[in-house]
């Protein structure tokens, strides 16, 4: 499938693996990767599907609040 979405574009000639609006971002600060972290953990909330990003069952947020989830978190920094 990653090849066969490859051959559609001229940017990627063996494999494209993101959307075309999205596109990947180094990591290159413990505040950059804070401020992704939250982005992510608002995703649901701007969804519409919760009202804070601890109360979606299948996020992190809730690890990093230091509350109960369904699933461990290993914290890079």
């Amino acid at each position: 499938m990653f090849s066969f979405y490859a051959r559609q574009t001229v940017a990627n000639k063996q494999y494209k693996i993101w959307t075309n609006d999205n596109h990947p971002e180094e990591i290159f600060s413990q505040d950059f990767f804070y401020q992704k972290l939250q982005y992510i953990h608002e995703n649901p909330v701007r969804a519409g599907i919760v009202f804070e990003g601890i109360d979606y069952i299948y996020s992190s947020a809730s690890n990093y609040a230091n509350q109960k989830s369904v699933f461990n978190v290993d914290f890079l920094w």
